[in-house]
């Protein structure tokens, strides 16, 4: 079984919404995986996903009401064979922070999607319904991409 650790800021807007569309294109894949997602900060630690974020997935189909934050561990370094930063600034922060003993690889979720290498999925906190459709759209896009590339490692 493959893993995947979805990391953004406090994890409760992107992140959430990244482990529910890899678990969801996962599933539809026939694809066994683990999937978690965890905040580089600390604020929200216990706290559900937004409630726009709950909105926006629940209207894809993906009930993210159970989920609740939590902070970046050392451990998920060993744990998870993925861990997919949401923006560079968080996975700057995740290099920084990883253990030496640490085997999981680290990358921008946006470098599994062609033509979107390098770019943040945006933060939606300050936004509205819009910005969080874009958000599902984009993390839904980059968990097909992760899936893609999971499955190219099995062969």
């Amino acid at each position: 079984m493959v893993s995947a650790l979805f990391v953004c800021l406090g994890n409760i807007c992107r992140s959430p919404l990244a482990e529910a569309a890899f678990r969801d294109a996962a599933a539809r894949a026939g694809l066994a995986a683990e999937a978690d997602s965890a905040g580089t900060g600390n604020w929200h630690v216990g706290s559900p996903p937004d409630p726009r974020s709950q909105a926006v997935a629940l209207a894809h189909g993906v009930d993210i009401s159970d989920l609740r934050a939590r902070q970046v561990s050392a451990e998920d370094f060993r744990r998870f064979d993925w861990i997919l930063a949401l923006d560079p600034q968080n996975l700057r922060d995740l290099r920084r922070i990883a253990p030496a003993d640490g085997t999981a690889r680290l990358l921008l979720l946006n470098d599994l999607v062609p033509g979107l290498e390098g770019e943040p999925v945006p933060d939606p906190y300050y936004g509205g319904e819009r910005e969080f459709e874009t958000v599902w759209a984009m993390v839904q896009a980059g968990a097909e991409g992760l899936v893609r590339a999971m499955r190219a490692e099995e062969s």
